[in-house]
């Protein structure tokens, strides 16, 4: 503003007959000075100085008049100034329609866009990317390929800010290829040409390209900002490696707070609550980067799934503190409101849902699930009445949150419910129905609901497998599971673990084999640790002891306390007492608080002729003040 009042002082100083020139250009200058600055009463006051030299009429005077009232959000005043010219130019035309776009009226920007085109004034590399922003944000890709046309018209194609407007409308009108075209064809790109495609392919689920481009941008010397990182992250995290996201975390020297989300939303997704919390824990300590309401949202999330009511608790207070206003409940609300159910914490639960908007049906959604977490199904049901008898019509969420823990008379309820209010339901909805008919023990009806869905998802096809598996139809499921690969759907982690799953309870020991060993041969597919426990545990079913156990040897992975707490129910079953003594002793080095696992080993080595290893386990177990707890009767004595 320093700078504003010399050239006010230089203007009063002026004697106007013998400087009109000067006058004109110092007039311009301040003119300019209070559109940068937003000055508004002052410009009102060089407006006042302009007609009183008689420079009103000035077709550059009268744009720059137009500009500053603009600039200052006048935009009445503007458009009087604006209808007053004779042949308003291009940068008038700018002025006013910078204003709409600025201020989001996006209609407005593009009427005045094609008025402007109308009285035949071209438009230049300033109007075009405002008006490409309106029609993006519009959604409205009819008109964004209108003004690729005008771009090529023209002769702007070669401007790198109407390049890189172009190729960000076509991302997010969701053509990324005409996007890549743009890209492509552009002679000399900058970094926010590359952070646009890089989020273009981000945006419509291209995660694999993103991460290309960020290879082939550092080839052509272009160095990555906090902009391209936190993109990349964020493609990683859209594929679940995360981890390869925290890699990139780490060479970022100073994260900001959407880099910290983009990974705690990340692992949350992918159910890795501990890590989240970690990384959230990290977050805080480091003290430099404060919690916005989406990580805040993510972190309560990890809270509700590992319970942790603490946890939740702090973050509720810190949200309260750090964000005002109803806005943090909007945000954070469901996931606190499902903790405190979670946690029967029932007044907080109220407390948190008078801050809710009881219109939304997230809201509601929120509610049931807290309720059918714990395990309170006429809660659930109660909730779902009353948002029907408010007219608050249910979605999809809904219904998939109660039918998971529905009896069948309920599932049956809520499927006829389902067939009246929206048959044409998405899978969502069916896969929730095919696990309720599975998990009461009606196969039939769930392959009936699977056979007639139109669209069969991954996750169908897991449910479905997974529920001839828990009933008993392991030759059933490893054919789903052979027609499932056959009709192009690729199976996922839960795939093969629901297959193999189903294979060790039928005893279908050779289809089990083969099914792993295709996971790496045919499928490219790494076991993980769930995977060699299904076979264990299949082997161990079938009797096989010795080769579960050298399979337990050479896995790549460190056996845990399931997979030998199936290799000793085994050999006890088999009274193999070698191999329960080897099961017993691991078990006893997993969890060396569990009195249990000491008595039975003490007992394996009296069998197996070790008295004395024997009495060292009884006393070490005494060293550690375990105790195994007496079985007792819920008999009264008497009865």
């Amino acid at each position: 503003m320093r700078l504003f009042w010399t050239f006010a002082r230089q203007i009063s100083s002026i004697n106007v007959p013998n400087f009109s020139s000067l006058t004109a250009i110092q007039l311009n200058h301040l003119l300019q000075l209070c559109s940068n600055c937003r000055a508004l009463n002052p410009g009102k006051q060089t407006h006042q100085k302009v007609i009183l030299h008689g420079l009103q009429h000035n077709p550059f005077m009268s744009t720059k008049l137009v500009q500053m009232y603009a600039d200052c959000n006048e935009i009445e005043i503007a458009r009087q100034l604006f209808d007053k010219m004779f042949q308003p130019n291009v940068f008038a035309w700018t002025a006013i329609i910078s204003f709409y776009s600025r201020n989001g009226i996006f209609r407005k920007c593009i009427y005045a866009y094609k008025e402007m085109k109308l009285l035949g004034v071209l438009p230049d590399n300033y109007v075009l990317p405002k008006v490409l922003k309106a029609s993006t944000v519009s959604m409205d890709l009819e008109v964004g390929i209108q003004l690729h046309a005008d771009v090529v018209v023209c002769g702007m194609g070669c401007n790198v800010q109407v390049c890189n407007a172009l190729i960000d409308m076509y991302c997010k009108c969701g053509e990324v290829g005409f996007g890549r075209l743009v890209f492509d064809e552009m002679v000399g790109r900058d970094l926010l040409t590359w952070n646009m495609m890089i989020s273009g392919f981000v945006h419509n689920e291209f995660a694999e390209l993103a991460v290309e481009m960020l290879r082939f941008m550092r080839l052509e010397g272009i160095e990555p900002d906090i902009v391209t990182w936190n993109t990349v992250m964020d493609a990683h995290c859209r594929m679940e490696q995360c981890d390869e996201a925290l890699k990139i975390f780490r060479q970022i020297e100073e994260p900001n707070v959407i880099s910290w989300t983009i990974l705690i939303s990340g692992y949350s997704r992918i159910g890795k609550h501990v890590r989240t919390l970690e990384i959230f824990r990290n977050m805080v300590h480091r003290g430099n980067v404060y919690a916005d309401i989406d990580c805040l949202s993510s972190v309560l999330a990890a809270c509700q799934h590992l319970g942790v009511l603490r946890c939740g608790q702090e973050i509720h207070a810190y949200g309260i503190k750090v964000e005002l206003g109803t806005a943090f409940y909007k945000s954070a609300g469901p996931a606190l409101l499902a903790l405190y159910a979670k946690s029967a914490r029932t007044q907080d639960v109220e407390h948190v849902f008078d801050f809710l908007d009881r219109s939304d049906v997230v809201t509601w959604n929120a509610m049931i699930l807290g309720f059918a977490d714990m395990g309170r199904v006429d809660l659930a049901m109660k909730c779902f009445r009353r948002m029907q008898n408010m007219g608050i019509k249910s979605d999809q969420t809904t219904v998939s949150t109660l039918l998971p823990v529905c009896d069948l008379k309920l599932g049956k309820q809520i499927h006829a419910y389902i067939l009246k209010v929206n048959p044409s339901s998405a899978s969502l909805v069916w896969n929730a129905l095919i696990h309720m008919y599975a998990k009461c023990g009606c196969v039939d009806t769930a392959h009936s609901v699977f056979s007639r869905m139109e669209f069969r998802d991954l996750i169908s096809w897991n449910t479905m497998i997974r529920g001839l598996g828990m009933n008993g139809f392991g030759q059933a499921a490893v054919q789903l599971f052979h027609w499932m690969s056959s009709s192009g759907i690729s199976p996922n982690s839960l795939t093969f673990t629901s297959v193999l799953s189903a294979c060790s309870h039928s005893g279908l020991v050779d289809e089990g084999l083969k099914i792993f060993h295709r996971m790496s041969t045919d499928f490219d597919f790494k076991p993980g640790i769930e995977h060699y426990t299904c076979v264990v545990d299949l082997l161990a079913r079938a009797g096989q002891l010795d080769n579960a156990v050298d399979l337990i040897i050479n896995m790549p992975h460190e056996p845990d306390k399931h997979i030998w707490g199936s290799i000793l129910a085994a050999s006890l079953a088999e009274q193999s007492i070698r191999i329960g003594v080897l099961a017993s002793e691991q078990l006893v080095h997993l969890e060396p608080e569990n009195a249990g696992h000491y008595v039975t080993l003490s007992n394996l080595y009296a069998k197996a002729g070790r008295p004395d290893d024997a009495v060292k386990i009884r006393r070490l177990m005494e060293i550690r003040g375990l105790v195994k707890q007496f079985g007792y009767s819920s008999v009264p004595n008497g009865s």
